[in-house]
């Protein structure tokens, strides 16, 4: 079955299903058995969220999915660490690069866990889609690795139609302007000004590379937190919390390419060696606590 994003003609949100195969059937989510839809090449179009793990936390609009892999299937418990390299979590981190909108379908829960009250009594629901905003690893409640994804509900109207991610030509899109709609959401009110004060430190140049990119208005960089703000992070608004990156640095440090020893080594996450030493200004006070804990989301050291 081809990976299709967005919604699904004929089921609306809300839209109840008694089982798993019903759900297959309708096109909203192509495993019977898997909780995530899709694969690492184009994305995951879905996941079923239904109390499985004992990591996962259902806050309603915004929901921590704990990824693919490693649990017993009798227990519901961790016996190993879980892989990013599963084709499951791979797909959703492929969606949250790509910006694509997942299904977010929801189980009735087992007492195994927990009970959520955003969960259907019976059977499962569609609740509509949301987008991957972050991932990460920790370790989890029974002792193992696991890889975390936040999600966050998009209002409607955000996500058009659904899109087959098979070959097109591109005769079939339309040619003019992109549509334009209004739409509310909850996001995080960041502090420009805390931001702006640790760019002006090092005069846009990355704290990584040393890049201080040149645009028509002047220069560009921008603030990177390294603890995340808002849940499960709660990271703090503040610039012991906040690194001056480019843009491409900025990226990798958000996804684990890069992160720093508690003496500000930059390491290579793939080859696990020290590519750099951060630039700090007299200033900066970094706070290592949140050095460690970003270094724990990424690493098993």
């Amino acid at each position: 079955m081809a990976v299709q994003f967005g919604h699904i003609a004929g089921y609306p949100t809300g839209s109840p299903f008694k089982n798993r195969e019903e759900l297959r059937i309708a096109g909203l989510h192509s495993q019977n058995m898997a909780g995530i839809s899709g694969n690492a090449k184009t994305g995951a179009d879905a996941i079923v969220v239904s109390g499985g793990y004992v990591d996962d936390a259902d806050y309603g609009e915004i929901i921590i999915y704990t990824g693919h892999g490693g649990r017993d299937p009798n227990t519901g418990r961790q016996i190993r660490d879980q892989e990013l390299i599963d084709s499951g979590n791979a797909a959703l981190v492929r969606s949250e690069l790509e910006g694509l909108p997942v299904r977010v379908i929801r189980g009735r829960h087992n007492k195994r866990h927990h009970q959520s009250p955003f969960a259907p009594s019976s059977g499962y629901r569609y609740d509509g889609l949301y987008r991957v905003e972050s991932h990460w690893a920790k370790m989890g409640v029974d002792g193992f690795r696991v890889w975390q994804f936040r999600l966050v509900k998009l209002k409607d109207g955000e996500v058009s139609t659904p899109k087959d991610t098979s070959p097109a030509s591109i005769d079939q899109y339309a040619v003019g302007p992109a549509p334009v709609t209004t739409s509310i959401m909850q996001r995080i009110v960041r502090n420009s000004m805390i931001a702006h004060i640790v760019k002006s430190w090092y005069s846009h140049e990355c704290q990584v590379c040393g890049l201080a990119i040149q645009v028509e208005g002047g220069l560009y960089s921008e603030g990177a937190h390294i603890r995340g703000l808002g849940q499960p992070h709660h990271g703090p608004d503040v610039p012991e919390n906040l690194l001056c990156l480019c843009p491409n640095d900025h990226v990798r440090f958000d996804n684990g390419a890069i992160y720093l020893t508690d003496e500000l080594h930059v390491m290579d996450a793939l080859t696990g060696q020290a590519v750099g030493q951060l630039r700090v200004h007299k200033n900066h006070k970094i706070d290592l606590r949140h050095v460690a804990y970003h270094r724990e989301c990424w690493t098993k050291d």
